[in-house]
């Protein structure tokens, strides 16, 4: 049988009705998206009791979220769009943007010693602590918390002032929230403004996040969510001496899935704080497999699961670890895998993406849960979409 199409146009118009439109293909890859975060998250969800997740993945230049179960248990209310996590320590990383931010300004020098911002410190340890041993934990022993009878800066400024070193800087990592929050108090003083203030008020809305907080709005409440310990009981996070400094930031997937996009040049911001961006992922120490970069950690790709679990482990982040310095320190690399994790007592979150294949992975909790299962989650799924 022969068809006589005689308009050109309607000839072009059925042939468009047989292939498929950008807009199915974008479909067809959410979809298949979906499906293999959705075999990888639920059991996880299920074996650790977790209420609510939020999945970002960056793929193909699309930036994907995918939200599960509930932001409170009591209330049932689902996890969505705008529902604000704590993301604990990955807060650090938006401080060491800070710090990279001041530093190209001239503001401040990584190189320079604590205290020299610092005038109750001078004549004390940190006279020879310079503020890369600060933001690369390498300051020589610094404690992984503030000790609980620490209320005020003062209190602070005096722990600080007759601190002693364990080891000699630059030869062992010992991960500190101590370290890294007073690498922030030092960016804001070089400032001259107030940390909360500059993150709230410069850091966040140059980098296009519009749900990103340190004190999270009365208008915020009800989007954020309940966060529950390992043991099911229900608990926020507390205000707390360096708590914003170092694991102080509540955010959104959408808003954490953006700021993944800016580490991969993905978006186009002011020059300045693209830079600052990028300097963050300079190498300085290698521990194992891992490079300790400005607070980012980062691994040569492709990467080993087993290297990166031992990288995200208790052995790591809680133990005094051998570190080499690079001399001279390793530029931004794109070939690699970059991540860090991030807890409170009721969250979990982890990032990690690779810059040369624009690929990332956002884990959102309000449920603490082990390192391993989350690293092992986003493995799993990066192989599976690269």
């Amino acid at each position: 049988m022969r068809l006589n199409i005689l308009n050109p146009a309607m000839a072009a118009l059925c042939v468009g009705l047989l292939l498929p439109t950008s807009s199915d293909a974008a479909d067809d890859e959410k979809t298949k998206i979906e499906k293999i975060v959705a075999q990888a998250i639920r059991p996880v969800m299920e074996h650790y009791g977790i209420p609510g997740m939020a999945v970002g993945i960056v793929l193909n230049g699309q930036s994907y979220v995918f939200d599960y179960g509930v932001a409170s248990k009591a209330t049932g209310k689902p996890v969505d769009s705008d529902t604000l996590f704590e993301i604990g320590s990955v807060s650090k990383t938006f401080t060491a943007t800070l710090a990279s931010y001041a530093q190209i300004g001239g503001q401040l020098s990584l190189s320079d010693p604590a205290s020299k911002y610092l005038p109750p410190l001078r004549g004390s340890t940190f006279d020879k602590v310079s503020l890369l041993n600060l933001g690369t934990h390498t300051s020589g022993g610094l404690p992984l918390q503030v000790p609980d009878d620490i209320t005020n800066y003062d209190q602070l400024m005096r722990y600080f002032q007759s601190w002693k070193p364990t080891y000699a800087r630059r030869t062992y990592r010992t991960y500190s929230n101590p370290s890294i929050g007073l690498l922030g108090v030092i960016a804001a003083k070089s400032m001259n403004e107030d940390f909360v203030a500059l993150m709230e008020g410069k850091l966040f809305p140059a980098l296009g996040l519009k749900n990103t907080w340190l004190n999270v709005p009365t208008a915020q409440m009800d989007h954020y969510a309940q966060g529950y310990t390992d043991k099911d009981a229900p608990v926020r996070m507390t205000p707390g001496v360096l708590g914003p400094e170092a694991y102080g930031v509540r955010t959104t997937s959408g808003d954490l899935l953006h700021f993944v996009e800016a580490n991969m040049k993905m978006l186009e911001l002011e020059e300045r704080w693209q830079r600052a961006i990028t300097d963050t992922h300079i190498g300085y120490y290698k521990i194992g497999a891992m490079t300790q970069d400005l607070i980012w950690e980062q691994y040569a790709y492709p990467v080993e699961l087993k290297d990166l679990l031992f990288g995200n482990s208790g052995e790591v982040s809680q133990k005094a670890n051998p570190a080499v310095k690079l001399d001279p320190p390793s530029p931004p690399q794109d070939d690699v895998l970059i991540n860090k994790t991030g807890s409170t007592n009721g969250f979990s979150t982890y990032v990690a993406f690779v810059p040369a294949r624009k690929i990332g992975v956002v884990l959102l909790a309000n449920k603490r849960y082990p390192n391993d299962a989350r690293v092992t989650f986003a493995y799993r799924v990066l192989e599976d979409l690269r």
